[in-house]
């Protein structure tokens, strides 16, 4: 993992045939589905925006507010390695924007502007 903190976030995913959305996405014809791709930039980003802070974590959340522009531009598959990266395009107090891709090797596989927010739980 590689981190510019409030800036950037690279992480790594290995994609393997163990995980349990293969058995039903589709059968035969093993591809991580969509939503997870979109989840995985999404979970990145929480970590970049909740990385230094020093609020108490066990009682913070990082709801997901929107996704725009999101484009899928190859298949991810069982073998190979998902290199996640996210930038923070705006942040405005508890509010963040940010710029999410994937990767695999040098391709880009998925793409999409993330918007989120940092609050407590209830």
């Amino acid at each position: 993992m590689e981190v510019d903190p409030d800036k950037r976030i690279v992480a790594l995913k290995n994609v393997s045939i163990n995980e349990p959305f293969f058995n039903g996405h589709f059968p035969g014809v093993p591809v991580m589905p969509g939503v997870l791709t979109i989840e995985s930039m999404a979970q990145a980003g929480g970590i970049l925006g909740l990385l230094g802070k020093s609020a108490d974590l066990t009682k913070t959340l990082v709801y997901f507010l929107g996704i725009d522009e999101a484009k899928f531009r190859r298949p991810i598959v069982p073998g190979d390695q998902m290199r996640i990266v996210v930038e923070v395009l705006r942040r405005k107090a508890l509010v963040w924007k940010m710029k999410g891709e994937v990767y695999v090797g040098s391709e880009l596989a998925a793409e999409a502007i993330l918007l989120s927010s940092i609050g407590q739980k209830p």
